[in-house]
């Protein structure tokens, strides 16, 4: 035992360093044995942290500042390649707090992995960290091993098979499994709060998405998948589509008011053809499928107006009249 802590003293001092240490908490080596001692019930003599943190600095290149080297104290430097700084740590944590992909359980499991990176001095500003959400988060507790899988079976080129499940009304609202499907996959792709694969159905011929949260019992098959797509193949289907729905791409011109340019450089991206028509509109020029931009249309009704193709024109008009006679 007593051989077992020596060993372990290195990592006990580094731990301490680690999370009670900073440039605005600096220790002394009593309060390093101080915290070793509460910690892990150790008693390190202070010759030994001494000669522990050279170690840590000279074999390990941890920096670690010294008392020789400020005459204040001890602390550690995270080391830029490695670490995270606290805003980054807050924008992992924002990003799995607000994304519906995965569940709350899972997402409160990274948020404490995040938390546990840090000193107690940067968690202490994460105290009163609280969710603004509507609540509406998968419960599919599958999503983590869903996404290894399919990265999996990408990289070694396999087909998979998986229930698929989507909300019905029969007669009442439940999510439902609709049956197996086998894909195979080529890309995993993160839009507007969603995680999707990219795949090839069985006996089709063109790429299709999933939500990745509404699939269970992923399993890898020994086959290998179907027809190879190019990566610019891959990128140009992603690109193309709005909401992640796989229609064919027409090139597709609106109208839009000012007020909504900045979520159209969020949704659509800067390459889009974007030009004044006047103070209040914009033209907008995009290569996307008519399905997933007809659900952007509807969500923005009021400040977007088809110039073309006259089909989607018409469809929208179709949808207006429909909801006006039925009010």
């Amino acid at each position: 035992m007593e051989l077992y802590e020596q060993n372990g003293n290195i990592l006990y001092i580094l731990n301490v360093l680690k999370k009670y240490s900073s440039e605005e908490h600096m220790l002394q080596i009593d309060d390093i044995k101080n915290y070793i001692k509460d910690l892990y019930d150790v008693d390190i003599d202070p010759r030994t942290i001494r000669r522990n943190i050279n170690l840590l600095k000279e074999k390990f290149e941890y920096d670690i500042v010294t008392w020789n080297e400020n005459r204040m104290g001890y602390y550690l430097i995270k080391n830029p390649d490695i670490d995270f700084e606290p805003g980054e740590v807050r924008a992992i944590i924002d990003t799995f707090s607000y994304s519906t992909f995965i569940p709350k359980s899972i997402s409160n499991e990274i948020i404490n992995k995040c938390k546990n990176m840090q000193n107690i001095y940067e968690n202490e500003k994460l105290k009163d960290y609280k969710v603004f959400s509507l609540g509406n988060k998968s419960k599919n507790i599958e999503i983590v091993k869903n996404i290894e899988d399919i990265t999996e079976a990408i990289y070694n080129n396999k087909k998979i098979k998986f229930d698929y499940y989507k909300y019905e009304l029969n007669p009442v609202l439940k999510n439902a499994n609709t049956g197996e499907r086998k894909i195979s996959p080529y890309a995993i792709v993160y839009q507007l709060q969603e995680m999707y694969v990219v795949g090839l159905k069985e006996g089709q011929s063109k790429l299709y998405t999933y939500r990745i949260d509404r699939m269970k019992n992923i399993s890898i098959t020994n086959e290998k998948s179907d027809k190879r797509f190019s990566q610019k193949e891959i990128d140009d289907f992603v690109e193309s589509t709005v909401s992640m729905f796989g229609s064919s791409k027409e090139e597709i011109e609106v109208i839009c008011d000012f007020t909504l340019l900045d979520d159209v450089i969020d949704t659509f991206g800067e390459n889009s053809i974007i030009k004044k028509v006047d103070n209040n509109h914009f033209r907008l020029i995009v290569n996307k499928d008519i399905e997933g931009f007809k659900r952007y249309i509807l969500k923005n009704l009021d400040m977007i107006k088809v110039v073309k193709p006259m089909k989607l024109k018409d469809e929208i008009e179709r949808i207006v009249k429909y909801y006006l006679r039925n009010q």
